[in-house]
């Protein structure tokens, strides 16, 4: 006979966010040089996953889940800063990502931020620094056309808290986030096209039945050899669930 759940796995259910943040995964045709590119980014190395693909850990002193995995496609999408990442600069000038393959596609000017791409056109901001806070991710930026219910969903999905910041809402302080803001910029376009970055989470449970019940769909369910499912958030932005005890 199976046991009936506890009272603690109840309130489990409505207190613990039903899945955490593990990481990003970026699309590439050509894995290798983005994944090499990633790592001056991140200041660690691109280690060969196998199959084509690669896996930057997180460098000394950063974030246990400031993880970026690069896998092979023929063929990226169009859309190239839907969902981009925000870095700090270790200095006033971003000529070390230059070296290393980036473009310069614009200067600081009325915003105090260069806007780079990335060997295979995958837009960052780059801020120089202006204090002594460390160089490196400091919030991952989703546009989308709901921004306030978006952030509030995503927020219900890892924990956190929602705040305004100027046009945008931004969720703050998720266990396991392994950055400062996880930001929702407002756009007036619909999401045209699989975005190149998404992220992985790892779920409380076996299945993402808790994350279907508040709006994620289902894109592809678990093959043999990923296990995983991949996902959509109420906005169509694509995410890789993982059975916590797969």
């Amino acid at each position: 006979m199976m046991s009936r759940p506890s009272l603690t796995d109840d309130l489990a259910r409505f207190v613990l966010p039903p899945a955490h943040f593990d990481g990003l995964s970026l699309a590439a045709v050509d894995a290798r040089t983005v994944a090499r590119f990633w790592g001056v980014v991140l200041g660690a190395p691109a280690r060969d996953a196998g199959e084509g693909r690669f896996r930057i850990d997180p460098g000394p002193g950063r974030p246990e889940k400031e993880i970026v995995r690069v896998h092979p496609v023929a063929r990226t999408g169009s859309d190239q800063s839907r969902v981009h990442l925000d870095v700090r600069l270790p200095g006033a000038d971003p000529d070390h990502l230059v070296a290393a393959g980036a473009r310069l596609l614009r200067r600081p000017g009325a915003d105090p931020w260069y806007v780079l791409a990335d060997p295979e056109g995958n837009e960052f901001c780059a801020y120089p620094a202006v204090d002594d806070r460390p160089a490196g991710i400091f919030e991952l930026v989703v546009k989308c056309r709901h921004a306030t219910a978006l952030a509030h969903w995503w927020a219900a999905v890892l924990g956190g808290e929602v705040a305004a910041e100027g046009e945008a809402q931004v969720v703050r302080s998720a266990p396991d986030f392994p950055w400062d803001f996880f930001v929702f910029d407002p756009v007036p376009e619909a999401k045209d096209g699989a975005n190149r970055l998404h992220w992985h989470v790892l779920l409380r449970d076996r299945d993402p039945d808790d994350l279907l019940a508040m709006g994620a769909t289902v894109l592809r369910p678990p093959e043999r050899r990923s296990g995983h499912w991949v996902l959509a958030d109420p906005e169509g932005n694509e995410f890789c669930a993982v059975p916590e005890r797969s």
